[in-house]
């Protein structure tokens, strides 16, 4: 999944960088609300994490614009205010959900896992799809007695497939999946993520397809 995270306070913003990270998640940090609209015309994003004090400006707002342009994109507000008047004002504003700081990153993670879910239509966090049993928080495929253990790429990868079975993705729009402005990489990356990927999947009905021309999909 690729993030956006918009907070102006760099020790905290790092923190939930790398946390994210850990768990193969492309992160894109901005600082302030004009460097977040810069990223949004230029990627999309599965999930915004929103600070609400910026240098620049309230969170608020740039959340009430967001759903204003119609941009529906899950958002998780992160802020200082714990009083319920401000809480109902965000949800009411268009947030999926809210963090109070000072962040548990844990909890921070259930919550990003729990908004994606409902985004999704899922309750659980196993799908099935064709023969195989897909965990994303456990990073695994499973086909029958078999259980394979997905790297942190592998895994992302996989989840961009399997969220839009029969999808033709372009090696350009998986790059924009897995990596994040500041990683220096080709296309020729993602050849090597799907190669590895076919590897795990020789045995099961899952395949991903290359489109000549056009790039690659997942067929069940």
């Amino acid at each position: 999944m690729r993030f956006l995270l918009i907070e102006d306070h760099a020790p905290l913003a790092k923190a939930v960088v790398d946390r994210l990270s850990l768990d193969g998640h492309v992160v894109d940090h901005a600082s302030s609300m004009a460097d977040a609209w810069d990223f949004i015309a230029t990627a999309a994003y599965d999930l915004i994490l929103l600070d609400i004090m910026l240098p620049d400006g309230d969170g608020r707002d740039f959340l009430s614009r967001c759903r204003t342009e119609a941009q529906k994109t899950p958002v998780i507000v992160l802020t200082a205010r714990s009083e319920v008047s401000d809480r109902v004002s965000l949800l009411d504003l268009g947030a999926d959900d809210y963090m109070v700081k000072p962040i548990d990153f844990s909890e921070l993670e259930a919550r990003c896992r729990a908004v994606l879910r409902r985004r999704q239509g899922e309750a659980r966090n196993t799908k099935g799809i064709g023969d195989l049993v897909f965990d994303p928080l456990a990073g695994t495929l499973r086909k029958d007695a078999e259980t394979i253990q997905l790297r942190p790429r592998e895994l992302r990868l996989f989840e961009t497939f399997a969220n839009s079975p029969g999808q033709i993705f372009s090696k350009a729009a998986l790059v924009d999946r897995l990596f994040s402005f500041d990683d220096d990489v080709t296309e020729n990356a993602i050849e090597v993520y799907v190669g590895r990927l076919r590897r795990h999947l020789e045995t099961s009905s899952v395949q991903i397809t290359t489109v000549r021309g056009l790039g690659y999909k997942l067929d069940t």
